[in-house]
C-alpha cells in the first residue's frame, strides 16, 4: 500500500497535491484497492466552484459506486480525460496518471483539516 510523503490526504481517502494556486486531486492507493476494479469515473462538475466535502463526482467499481469529495475549496479546472477511455488508470497508477481533477485553489484555502502521510497511514492502519 503506497502513501506518498509529498501529498496530503482526507478522511474520505482522497489525496491532494497543492502547487501554487492549483491542486491535483485523486483517490488513494488504499481507496482504489478497497473498491476493486474501477470501470467508470464520473465527474460532471467542470467549471464549478465547490467547498470542502462537496461531492465532485463518483467512481464506479464492478460491485459498488463511491462518491468523491472535495478536499479543498476551489474551482474545477480540468478533468483527467484519460480516465474516460481508461478508468483502470486509477487502479494502476492512482498517484500519477490516475489523478481525477485539477482545481484552482481558493485564495486563503484552509488546509489544516488535511492529513499528513503519517496521519493517513495511522488512519488506514499501516
Amino acid at each position: 500500500m503506497k502513501v506518498l510523503e509529498n501529498l496530503q490526504y482526507t478522511q474520505n481517502h482522497e489525496w491532494v497535491l497543492i502547487e501554487g494556486n492549483t491542486a491535483l486531486v485523486g483517490i488513494t492507493d488504499y481507496a482504489q484497492s478497497e473498491l476493486g476494479d474501477i470501470v467508470f469515473v464520473d465527474v460532471d462538475t467542470l467549471g464549478e466552484i465547490l467547498n470542502i466535502d462537496d461531492i465532485f463526482g463518483s467512481v464506479e467499481a464492478v460491485k459498488t459506486v463511491s462518491d468523491l469529495y472535495m478536499p479543498i475549496n476551489g474551482k474545477i479546472l480540468e478533468i483527467n480525460e484519460k480516465l474516460e477511455s481508461s478508468p483502470e488508470l486509477v487502479n494502476e497508477d492512482s498517484y500519477q496518471n490516475g489523478w481525477i481533477i485539477k482545481v484552482e485553489v481558493d485564495e486563503g484555502c484552509e488546509t489544516q483539516h488535511l492529513l499528513s502521510a503519517d496521519q493517513y497511514k495511522e488512519l488506514i492502519g499501516l
